[in-house]
């Protein structure tokens, strides 16, 4: 009998991979049935599908387990699917019931049962519920003969399927079932499967032994199902939830006050959650079909390499409502957490100013920002499609002005009163405007002024997905099915997934000709601005012109250019949509300087500034926030580094380097250095010489945002006297990036009180900037209360980029001494480069 106290003392063992196998644990042996020693350790019971994956993929015998069914014990024995029977020449075959006649014939299986011994049994504990304690018998695949009964080792095996694994793997299964879904054929299915295995010269795994009979098979079962499970609408969601256990996270039945709500999140998507989430961005979609579903759907989004929107989550529940969203979010966070203890969201982007923010601290622990793509949206197409074209640019400019100023929380709901008295004529859209949107907006003001605002490629990429979304679950010719959530649910889980795991499948363009419109994906708005040559834009008099990609000799106008509210005349833009032109638009008028940075940008900015103006008496937080920026650029150079390939190389771009002089106390002990330099570099979108094409006339720059040709760096020598040396340095840049993952990792060490740093170490001296010119001012300290924020000059040149805020909490445990902290800008598409040298005093 094995000794339970010391099986109870092993560590609970979780790897931090999607799947794993014996390898990736460490067992122990303990004395089991028979004088013999088995290996055990100890998993999360979550983890047990995990861990039979894994060990079912194992490289060197490929195989499946399953539960013996034969012997129905509480704890669960996993035989491997070649095994324990026999059905080979002289194989024994365990009879199923004790009047068992043996038959002349064998089972017609010779691949398939081949006498494998290889087992290990699963045993939940009663004293811990939520760990499983893995019982290994035999790890070796063998007979009882010791001999290899399948596998690339048994020699008997070779040209038949016990050379692979006895079935297809998840992902070939995935596929077919994905293209039976959109509509391929089971015979174009297997074509392409032919061709591909031929062209690798021959089958090479299990995989290449697809049959035509196992896909129609598969599309059989298709085509016999059906949603509607039952007449009653809950039931039928019931027996779902009952049928498909793996596919949701959260779930709770009618009630006499509160209605149903199921988390809907297949195995995929939960791959594609850990994937693309884990210090990134998780995105909301909150309101998708109220006007014409039964359900609104609130999806959950992540961003993939192409920084398009993949749902990683769908909830479901007849209202939208804030106060429910706590419970499915912890939910939702201990499913991810338990396939991957480490995983940690940097971001989460709410599309409804009256999201549970307070939810979302709680349960991931991130920074949230807001996203106004929704709002933009419904503006946009009711002003296109009610006003005239001059008044359409009137009302659009003067709605981008109002929510520009909002964010920078120089407004109040006094702009919109007097918007709304100034155009109180244009009755069809003033109509709209007051009914829908003015009781709404002073919630929509105090998110905006209290959330930072999310970048214009976040917003293009939810909208792409909002749009995708309403092609692929809107094409059914019955629209009563609307209004069954059983029809709603069924849809999502298989057509909608089918069609997002394919757009992530590498080899879909070998079915294109078969595509529907479904089907077509296609890149983001941002993307596809970033392939629009610059010679393609034509800047007239208050107006631009972009030339079509697909056709030369036709252009769209772009009205009231440089904002996020043009109009554009392309057919994407005219219902309402932020199109390519408009963003392309955007990125030249701002490598020219003519408007101001973006306002997520400004608020990166401001949030640097807020973190560095911390009182010089205090070293413990003046070095936790120089660590801080230290962190957040080294994670920003990271990813632009993975951007460098779309992005186009502009030899004009210069980078400014500052160097922030800081004097440190006499009270500093003799064998250190009495001088403490910070140095602050800035990356910043610079033309090359700052002149107008035509006219030669300078564009004015503004602080620390142009400085032509030139980077000074103000360093403090011993007698206090400013030196300065001229060096050069290109950027390259194209237009905004957006990094969609950005994490704030906690610095190595902080400052404490007891490593001699007094209150005094750190005095200051403020850089001042005017024009294109850069002065120290050494009596000031960065500070200042009397100092006030400066707005930003209009005219000053503009940062070519739209930044999602970076997240800026960190554990208040980390009091460690930053030492020598150091980090390399290379300046990818006008990130604002902050970086620090401070060295220990």
């Amino acid at each position: 009998m094995a000794r339970w106290d010391a099986i109870l003392s092993l560590p609970v063992q979780n790897p931090p991979t999607l799947e794993f196998s014996s390898a990736d644990l460490v067992w122990s042996k303990v004395e089991g049935w028979h004088d013999k020693l088995d290996r055990v350790a100890l998993i999360p019971f979550a983890r047990v599908d995990d861990f039979v994956r894994g060990e079912s993929n194992n490289k060197e015998c490929p195989t499946r387990f399953h539960v013996e069914a034969r012997r129905r014990r509480r704890p669960s024995t996993y035989w491997c699917s070649f095994g324990p029977d026999d059905h080979r020449k002289g194989g024994i075959v365990r009879p199923s019931r004790t009047t068992y006649v043996p038959k002349k014939k064998n089972a017609g299986r010779p691949n398939t049962k081949r006498g494998c011994t290889c087992h290990f049994i699963v045993k939940r504990l009663i004293a811990e519920p939520s760990v499983a304690l893995i019982i290994y018998n035999d790890d070796k695949h063998v007979d009882k003969k010791g001999l290899p009964c399948h596998g690339p080792q048994d020699k008997k095996a070779a040209g038949t399927r016990a050379m692979y694994a006895p079935y297809i793997s998840e992902d070939l299964r995935l596929r077919v079932l994905s293209l039976l879904y959109v509509g391929v054929s089971v015979e174009t299915i297997m074509q392409r499967h032919n061709e591909s295995v031929e062209r690798q010269g021959g089958p090479s795994n299990r995989d290449d032994l697809l049959t035509h009979r196992y896909v129609r098979r598969q599309e059989r079962a298709i085509r016999r199902s059906t949603y509607e499970l039952d007449d009653d609408d809950a039931v039928s969601i019931k027996m779902w939830v009952e049928n498909h256990q793996s596919h949701v996270f959260f779930y709770e039945d009618f009630s006499d006050s509160e209605p149903f709500t199921l988390g809907i999140q297949t195995e995929w998507q939960l791959q594609q959650m850990i994937r693309f989430g884990n210090r990134a961005l998780l995105a909301s979609d909150s309101r998708f079909g109220t006007n014409k579903l039964k359900c609104p759907i609130h999806s959950l989004l992540v961003f993939n390499c192409d920084k398009k929107a993949i749902p990683v989550a769908w909830i479901i529940a007849p209202r939208f409502s804030s106060l429910d969203a706590h419970r499915w979010m912890r939910a939702l966070y201990n499913r991810v957490h338990t396939k991957d203890p480490n995983w940690k969201l940097a971001g989460f982007i709410v599309d409804d100013p009256h999201y549970d923010i307070l939810a979302i601290r709680d349960v991931f622990q991130c920074s949230v920002l807001i996203s106004f793509w929704r709002v933009r949206h419904l503006w946009h197409k009711n002003i296109v499609r009610s006003l005239e074209i001059d008044m359409q640019i009137k009302i659009s400019k003067r709605l981008g002005l109002i929510v520009d100023n909002i964010c920078q929380r120089h407004g109040t709901m006094s702009l919109f009163e007097d918007f709304i008295e100034d155009f109180i004529d244009e009755s069809n859209f003033m109509d709209y405007f007051k009914a829908t949107w003015y009781p709404r907006m002073g919630a929509w003001i105090n998110a905006l002024k209290t959330l930072p605002l999310a970048s214009q490629e976040t917003c293009a990429a939810v909208e792409f997905y909002h749009n995708q979304l309403k092609i692929r679950l809107f094409n059914e010719k019955d629209n009563s099915v609307f209004q069954r959530a059983d029809w709603l649910v069924d849809k999502l889980g298989t057509k909608v997934h089918s069609y997002f795991w394919l757009d992530e499948y590498s080899g879909k363009d070998d079915f294109a000709r078969y595509w529907k419109d479904e089907w077509i994906s296609g890149l983001t708005s941002w993307r596809k601005a970033l392939k629009i040559p610059d010679t393609d834009i034509l800047l007239d008099d208050g107006c631009a012109k972009a030339t079509d990609q697909d056709n030369p000799e036709k252009a769209y106008v772009v009205r009231n250019p440089g904002s996020m509210f043009s109009i554009c005349n392309c057919s994407w833009a005219q219902i309402g949509n932020l199109c390519e032109h408009v963003l392309k638009v955007i990125s030249i008028y701002r490598k020219r300087g003519s408007i101001l940075p973006s306002v997520g940008f400004l608020q990166y900015q401001q949030a640097l500034k807020n973190m560095l103006h911390c009182p010089p008496y205090d070293s413990l937080i003046r070095d936790h926030a120089v660590s801080l920026a230290v962190s957040v650029q080294q994670q920003l150079n990271v990813l632009l580094d993975k951007e460098s390939v779309a992005t186009v190389m502009d030899p004009n771009e210069k980078r400014v380097v500052v160097d922030i002089c800081l004097e440190t106390s006499k009270v500093v002990s003799g064998n250190q250095d009495p001088n403490l330099d910070n140095k602050l570099i800035i990356n910043d979108d610079i033309s090359g010489d700052g002149d107008d094409s035509e006219d030669g006339i300078k564009t004015p720059g503004c602080a620390m945002h142009k400085i032509a040709d030139q980077v000074v760096d103000c360093c403090s020598n011993e007698n206090g006297i400013l030196s300065e040396r001229v060096r050069e340095d290109s950027l390259p840049i194209d237009m905004e990036i957006d990094p969609l993952s950005i994490c704030i990792s906690p610095p190595d060490r902080l400052c404490s009180a007891d490593e001699n740093c007094s209150s005094n170490d750190f005095q200051e001296k403020a850089v001042t900037t005017k024009g294109n010119e850069v002065s120290a001012s050494e009596n000031s300290a960065l500070c200042d209360n009397k100092d006030k924020e400066s707005n930003i000059d209009k005219d000053c040149i503009e940062y070519a980029m739209d930044v999602d805020p970076p997240v800026l909490d960190v554990s208040s445990s980390e009091t460690a001494t930053l030492k020598h902290c150091e980090t390399h800008q290379n300046g990818f598409n006008d990130v604002p480069g902050v970086n620090f040298l401070q060295r220990r005093c």
